[in-house]
């Protein structure tokens, strides 16, 4: 009976993450050079399923570090705070991963069938030039200060947590 409740609270949180990530639209995305040099740049994503989905430059070194590598790793910082945000200086939380990604070309069916989808995340002279980068994440994400009041957000270890990607029993 312990396994059923630890796993409803995990499909909760995990839940609860995802809606977090749908509802946010930017996120710092770093990648490996070939070189084996990290960069980070921040990207607009839209979440489709339970991945999420970047918008690049066909020769960018994005696409051309992220096809080489394929790892990947995020970080969605998610406003909080609501009005007081605006006066007193609220830290986001934020949500960090790591996935695989896969660069799909401007002209390949994967990018294509996504362009509807994701045409919010391109003006529209690029969308049939742009590459769709597939991130898909892996393992637990490590969220701050998601779910937890402002208050315990000081405490490190009260506002820190590891949710499952995928809901336990959906394997």
């Amino acid at each position: 009976m312990t396994t059923t409740i630890h796993d409803q609270q995990a499909s909760l949180a995990t839940e609860q993450v995802w809606r977090a990530l749908a509802k946010a639209s930017f996120a710092v995305l770093s990648q490996v050079t070939p070189a084996g040099e990290p960069r980070s740049s921040g990207v607009l994503y839209k979440t489709i399923g339970r991945r999420l989905y970047v918008a690049v430059g066909a020769d960018s070194w994005k696409a051309r570090h992220i096809a080489a590598n394929r790892r990947v790793a995020l970080t969605v910082p998610v406003r909080r705070g609501g009005f007081l945000s605006l006066v007193a200086p609220i830290p986001p939380a934020t949500i960090s991963f790591h996935g695989a990604a896969i660069v799909h070309p401007a002209d390949s069916p994967a990018a294509r069938s996504l362009t509807g989808e994701l045409a919010s995340l391109l003006p529209p002279e690029r969308r049939s030039s742009a590459c769709i980068v597939e991130v898909i994440p892996e393992g637990a994400f490590l969220t701050y200060g998601l779910g937890v009041s402002l208050r315990k957000m000081r405490d490190p270890a009260a506002a820190r947590a590891h949710v499952p990607v995928t809901p336990a029993g959906d394997g």
